[in-house]
């Protein structure tokens, strides 16, 4: 299936918003990261909040203090989560384990 045709005001719109949600997605892992927001908050704010939703879990881990590309990957695999699981989709038993396994 092709892509649409886009006209230019069409395009420059959709590459604002492209931008402003990059923005709006390196706020919320700089967040995780300094340790203002919790992983377990992020999680479940995860199906309200669009840009939380739709970031894969793998890049929010990474952003938690102490958990690098091994440990997360463990951590998924120990929870049953597939590594390319955004977090909107994510049910609750597995959000829950997540959150378990973290404390």
């Amino acid at each position: 299936m092709a892509l649409p045709t886009l006209t230019p005001e069409q395009r420059a719109e959709a590459l604002a918003k492209a931008a402003e949600a990059r923005k709006a997605r390196s706020e919320l892992l700089a967040s995780i990261k300094s340790g203002n927001t919790s992983i377990e908050s992020v999680l479940k704010k995860a199906k309200e909040d669009k840009t939380i939703g739709k970031t894969k879990v793998t890049q929010l881990l990474k952003a938690v203090p102490g958990l690098g590309a091994v440990k997360v990957a463990a951590l998924l695999e120990q929870t049953g989560i597939d590594p390319d699981r955004r977090a909107a989709g994510l049910g609750e038993r597995q959000r829950e384990a997540l959150i378990q396994a973290l404390k």
